[in-house]
This record gives C-alpha cells, sequence and structure tokens, in this order.
C-alpha cells in the first residue's frame, strides 16, 4: 500500500517545476540600465526581503571582462558589493548575483549599468540559474519528507491509542519505520542539495567546503536538528503503548520535529511568523494524522479485524479525522490570507492557482470522508467503507503531491515585489555623423512619461565632446503626428546629458538628437525603436 502512495504521488512531480525564486530584485544603485559618469566605488541590490550572500556567486563584471567586484556584504534586504576601478572603465558592466532568502530559497539573477557609454554586455563567469537535476531533485525530496512523515504520525498514533491487542503490530511498526526513513533521506538530501541550488551546480556537483557552509547555516542546523529528533523518535515510537511519560515525550519531540519544516520554507519569511509558523505546524499535523490514518485503516485494519473490535475502533477514529479536518480547514485558512496577500491573487498568481486546486480537491475529500462516517455510524465496515477510504487516501495523496509543488512557488503575497522587480530592460545604441558620435540609453522603453535618456558625445575620433546645444525628438511613425521635441540637460562630465521622453502610445517611434557642436555647426543623428503595448 505504501509503494501505491509513492507511485501515486510521483505522478505529480511528472508536472513542470515552477520557479524557486522568493525574494524579488526591486532595484538597485546604480540603476538598472542607467548610464553614469564614473565607476562607482560600491553597488548595491536591493531584494524584497532580507537576503544572505552566496559566496564566491556575487561579482561585478568591467566591460572588458574584468572582475572588479569584492567581498560581498548583506545588511537586511540589500546586497553590498564594493567596486574597484577598471583597467578599462568605459562601457556596459555585469552585476551577477546569487544569494539565499529569508525563507532558505535560492535567487539569482543579473543587472546591466554602463559608465560613460553603454557597451556590449559582458559576459558573467558564472551562471546564475539552477541546474535541471536540482530542480527535479528538490520536489522530490520535498515529497518524500512529506510521504514520510504521513506514515510516521497517522500509524503510530494507531499504536499509541487505538490498535487492537490481539492484531499483530509488525506491519505498521514497519510502515513507521519506513516514515523515518523517507524523511531522514528527504532531509539529508535537502542538506545535500542546497549548496547546488546556492551555486547553480548539478546535482552531483558539491564540495566538502560548499557542505560544511551549508551545514553550519541556519538552514543546515535546523535540517540536522530534525535528523536528530528522528533518530531519536526512532527508538521511542515503536513502544508508545509502554506508558505515558514515553508517550508525551514522543509529542514534545514530534513538535519539535515538526517545528524544522516552517523554519525552513515559507512560513519564516512572513510578515508574522510567529503565527505562521505555528499554524504550519499545525497544518502538517493534522494532514499527517488524518492521511496516515486512513493509510493505515485501509491498509492494516479494515481486513481481518473482528467487526465487533471495529464498532468501537471506527467512532473513535472517525471523531480524531473530523477534529483533524477542523484544525486543518483553520491553520489553512490562515496560511491563505497570510501567503495569498488578496483576493485577486488566488486567480492571478501561480501560487493561488495551486492553492484554489487544493482547495477544490479538499471538498472532495470532505464529501467522501462524510460518506465514510455514514458508514461508521452504522457499524458497516465492509466493502463500502474500505471503498471510501480508498478515495480519500488517493485524493490527499494529490493534496500532498500540491503541497510539495506549493512550498516551491512563490506566494502570492510577493506578486507586488515580483511585478515591480527589475528587468534591466532598454535600449542602447551608438549614433554616428561628420560631426560627432553620440551613445545614448533610454530606460525603460515603455508606455508612459518616464522614459529616462542619458546621452553622450564624443569626437570621431573617440574623445569627450562637451556640445553647445543638446535637443531630443520623438515621433510616432505611421500615424499624422508631429514629432514632440524635449530638451536634455548637460551635466558633468559636460559630454553627458539627461532627460526624459513620453511614449504615449505604442508603437515604432524615429528617436532623433540634434547637437549643436558650436556657434555654426549642428547635425541630426535618428534611429528607431519599439515601444511594446502596456502588460495586463
Amino acid at each position: 500500500m505504501f509503494v501505491l502512495l509513492l507511485l501515486a504521488l510521483g505522478v505529480l512531480l511528472g508536472t513542470p517545476a515552477p520557479a524557486s525564486a522568493h525574494a524579488a530584485t526591486v532595484g538597485s544603485t546604480p540603476a538598472p540600465g542607467s548610464v553614469v559618469g564614473s565607476s562607482p566605488t560600491e553597488v548595491t541590490v536591493t531584494f524584497s526581503e532580507s537576503i544572505t550572500p552566496v559566496s564566491g556567486r556575487i561579482q561585478v563584471i568591467a566591460p572588458d571582462g574584468e572582475r572588479v567586484s569584492g567581498l560581498a556584504t548583506a545588511r537586511g534586504a540589500v546586497l553590498h558589493i564594493p567596486v574597484r576601478t577598471a583597467k578599462h572603465p568605459l562601457g556596459t558592466y555585469l552585476i551577477s548575483y546569487r544569494v539565499i532568502s529569508a525563507d532558505s530559497h535560492p535567487v539569482g539573477g543579473a543587472i546591466t549599468f554602463s559608465v560613460g557609454a553603454p557597451s556590449a554586455r559582458p559576459k558573467a563567469a558564472e551562471a546564475t540559474g539552477t541546474h535541471w537535476s536540482v530542480r527535479a531533485a528538490v520536489p522530490t525530496l520535498r515529497f518524500l519528507g512529506y510521504a514520510g512523515l504521513t506514515a510516521i504520525v497517522g500509524p503510530a498514533m494507531f499504536l499509541a491509542f487505538l490498535w487492537p491487542r490481539r492484531r499483530s503490530r509488525t506491519g505498521v511498526t514497519r510502515l513507521v519505520k519506513a516514515g523515518f526513513v523517507l524523511t531522514a533521506v528527504a532531509t539529508a538530501g535537502g542538506i545535500g542539495t542546497q549548496a547546488q541550488q546556492s551555486s547553480g551546480a548539478a546535482l552531483w556537483d558539491v564540495s566538502p567546503g560548499e557542505l560544511g557552509d551549508v551545514l553550519t547555516s541556519q538552514f543546515g542546523v535546523t535540517l540536522v536538528a530534525r535528523l536528530a529528533v528522528l533518530a531519536i523518535l526512532f527508538f521511542l515510537v515503536p513502544a508508545l503503548s509502554y506508558g505515558r511519560a514515553r508517550g508525551a515525550l514522543v509529542l514534545v519531540l514530534g513538535a519539535a520535529g515538526l517545528a524544522t519544516w516552517p523554519l525552513t520554507g515559507h512560513s519564516i519569511a512572513t510578515p508574522l511568523p510567529a503565527v505562521t509558523v505555528a499554524v504550519d505546524i499545525v497544518h502538517l499535523a493534522t494532514m499527517a494524522l488524518w492521511l496516515g490514518g486512513l493509510v493505515t485503516l485501509l491498509a492494516f485494519l479494515l481486513r481481518g479485524t473482528d467487526r465487533r473490535i471495529l464498532g468501537v475502533l471506527l467512532p473513535v477514529w472517525s471523531r480524531w479525522a473530523a477534529l483533524s479536518v477542523l484544525w486543518l480547514a483553520v491553520a489553512g485558512s490562515v496560511q491563505a490570507v497570510v501567503e495569498v496577500g488578496s483576493v485577486d491573487a488566488l486567480v492571478r498568481t501561480g501560487y493561488g492557482r495551486l492553492l484554489l486546486t487544493k482547495l477544490g480537491i479538499l471538498v472532495l475529500v470532505l464529501g467522501v470522508a462524510a460518506v465514510a462516517r455514514r458508514f461508521v455510524q452504522r457499524s458497516h465496515a465492509g466493502t463500502g467503507l474500505r471503498r471510501t477510504v480508498g478515495i480519500e487516501v488517493l485524493a490527499t495523496v494529490v493534496i500532498l503531491g500540491l503541497s510539495a509543488v506549493l512550498v516551491q512557488v512563490n506566494p502570492g503575497r510577493t506578486a507586488g515585489a515580483e511585478a515591480g522587480a527589475v528587468t534591466g530592460n532598454g535600449v542602447s545604441e551608438t549614433l554616428t555623423c561628420p560631426l560627432y558620435t553620440l551613445q545614448f540609453n533610454i530606460y525603460p522603453v515603455e508606455l508612459g512619461d518616464y522614459n529616462t535618456v542619458h546621452a553622450f558625445v564624443y569626437t570621431p575620433e573617440g574623445k569627450p565632446l562637451p556640445p553647445a546645444e543638446w535637443e531630443i525628438s520623438t515621433k510616432l511613425l505611421g500615424q499624422d503626428l508631429e514629432a514632440v521635441k524635449d530638451p536634455l540637460l548637460g551635466l558633468d562630465p559636460p559630454h553627458h546629458a539627461l532627460g526624459a521622453v513620453a511614449f504615449p502610445l505604442p508603437g515604432t517611434y524615429e528617436i532623433a538628437f540634434t547637437i549643436r557642436v558650436d556657434d555654426l555647426n549642428r547635425a541630426t543623428v535618428k534611429t528607431t525603436i519599439k515601444v511594446p503595448p502596456a502588460a495586463d
């Protein structure tokens, strides 16, 4: 039966893994896509929540490919990267980063800015994505952990309080032990894959030093504590019926072990961590009790147990199940309110849609459970009851699988941060004429009034050329509209100017720069750029 449970859950893992990044990048200094007059001594990247930098995976690359960054540090949600002056400082720089968010998930990305004038984007020395092998392993390990937890909690509660004296404990004890093994394997796997999630390396590409860094981190210490609790409970649970003191110790250790899940997940990174950690513990415990109890009934008790014994046992289990569902619903509701953040996030975010799917299946399960409860009340434990319990098991297996996916998806509450995450979009070009060479950058190139323009003028030989007058004009092609002229403000250094242009409608715009280099010489250079429609 337990093998079938694993196979059914495995079907869920065949679906494409969602993104695992949980802290959105919301800003940087210099701004993404911007052009500055001189090389900065420090760059910063701001995230939507507190982060921890990954050693060796944060760098600033100069236009010629030279790495110019020092040791990065984090202060809350801001990543600080010291920068030295490059040998060839003019051009486009790349900020490549990989950090760990507050909920222990890795976040990688890259931002560009330019000094003096844009140039070709330099190539990062390290990849910032997650290797496919790690993307597959992480949800698989999550699933194994939930399956193991289910195989421990429900059967253990039956052993402690409801197990018939004349029924053999061998099978259910083996199930509990298998649950401990699965949970331990999943936990050890979580430790073993954290470094690769951080570095972007393949599952098999990890060094002892990286594992050491994981083990000494908050994430590693929490999972090591889970392994220690599992080791103690492994020897205590099979002998639960031997005394109340032992049972109380098991309950305390079990609660401590359950707490390690929310401490390494979404719950610890919410605005109300004390509340969300507590409700997550309740949510895990009640789900594991309910599903684990159903598996125990279906696999060990509904067949071969005297009907009179079932007449006593099943009503008690029915009350347990009802209480589990009640607390599951309460805990799930609190989680949903905190994690989703708003009603519209239920339908416009992946997290919200998965949550609605999970809720729909839960409603189905509750309907089946109501039918099973009628069988119990009629003291009928035959084929009908076994079928309804089997349906409950399969449906709750799907719920467990959805839970394994949900912990890898950005919560709905982060949608606002993700929508405002920087992308580094913009247009940079070099335009030439006999009088001068002009390099410009427009950021972000979107509908509206706030598209920043940076322009730099050089002599045909490439030396800075301070012009006497600057002007930019924009014209939407294909429409009977006049060009809109805007001035550019000269800055220091004097060959650099700043301005802003408006794009009221989507389409192709002609961008013209008119530069007067002295009292007698003036020239205009032109190009076209495409402005996309507004996102829905």
